[in-house]
């Protein structure tokens, strides 16, 4: 019998057999992924070195970290998942996982990865990451994500700690340096989920998600994404003309931002296209590989840094 054959036999009898690949995507792999890769270029560019196994730890913990928050983000949110066409296939509201095994999956991945970070890392990046899990799973989706149109404002602060976390695991502090490395990806946060909201916004409507075009309409967001472009820009230079980051870096970063103010005007103007939402489906894109750019660079010029 076919894993489909059985799962949909098991939703007939209201039997819910949970396969381990329906597990893996209540950890929102795209989005722990990313937290992985920023918690590298965290550690990468902290002064200072880490033994590799206590990396390998550091990194694995707040992977797992990141992926419980996915896991208790679902299991609250299964409601509205379930009328939202891009989530509505999530495992929960598919049927495919119960929202008890969920819940059950979240908290103790919370509990082990911040326990193994504190007992073998540092406990500094435990308490991080126990406050990340904590600000996104209880913060940000049980309270403002269903209460206040600046949901994604306040809450990208949970998307912004981990290269802040992977710094904290390397030194056992908190520098300016890592608050800004937590500033730049604060301040991407609400353009690159605001373009996506604009093109879908009747999704959020049908789930009463209060997010920014459906409370304050198109042309105040269109406003505010143009206007998060400009200290995004800012903070996106600071790693040079603060000395932590070479002037190649810099160089890279006045390109990415340059590019990244152009589309937000481009949205902001909301020029001629023959699809409504052509320049927010465009900055929605380039934001993801403008974050990836980036980091990519401070990464990369760390390691010559520390290698020269």
């Amino acid at each position: 019998m076919s894993v489909d054959t059985a799962q949909q036999d098991n939703q007939t009898t209201g039997i819910t057999t949970a396969m381990p690949a329906d597990f893996y995507r209540l950890l929102k792999p795209r989005v722990m992924y990313l937290v992985i890769f920023t918690a590298i270029i965290g550690m990468l560019m902290a002064p200072g070195n880490i033994n590799p196994f206590l990396g390998f730890v550091a990194i694995l913990c707040i992977s797992i970290g990141a992926g419980a928050s996915g896991a208790l983000n679902m299991w609250y949110d299964a409601d509205i998942d379930a009328v939202m066409d891009r989530t509505a296939k999530r495992p929960i509201p598919d049927g495919r996982v119960e929202a008890s095994q969920a819940f059950s999956f979240g908290m103790v991945l919370s509990f082990f990865s911040i326990a193994v970070l504190g007992l073998l890392v540092n406990w500094l990046s435990a308490f991080l990451l126990g406050f990340t899990i904590f600000f996104y799973a209880v913060v940000y989706t049980m309270w403002l994500k269903r209460s206040t149109p600046q949901n994604i404002v306040i809450g990208g602060a949970a998307g912004a700690f981990p290269p802040m976390i992977g710094w904290a695991a390397v030194t056992g502090s908190i520098t300016i340096e890592s608050i800004v490395l937590f500033a730049i990806i604060f301040l991407w946060t609400p353009p690159h989920f605001w373009a996506l909201a604009l093109w879908r916004l009747q999704d959020y409507d049908s789930a009463g998600v209060p997010m920014m075009p459906n409370v304050k309409g198109e042309k105040s967001t269109r406003n505010q994404i143009l206007a998060y472009s400009v200290p995004l820009a800012i903070a996106g230079m600071l790693p040079a003309l603060m000395g932590f980051a070479s002037i190649y870096y810099g160089i890279i970063a006045v390109l990415l931002n340059g590019y990244f103010a152009w589309l937000a005007y481009k949205v902001w103007s909301k020029g001629n296209s023959e699809n409504q939402y052509a320049h927010e489906k465009k900055l929605f894109g380039y934001s993801i590989f403008y974050l990836f750019a980036l980091f990519s660079a401070l990464g990369i010029d760390a390691i010559i840094a520390k290698v020269v």
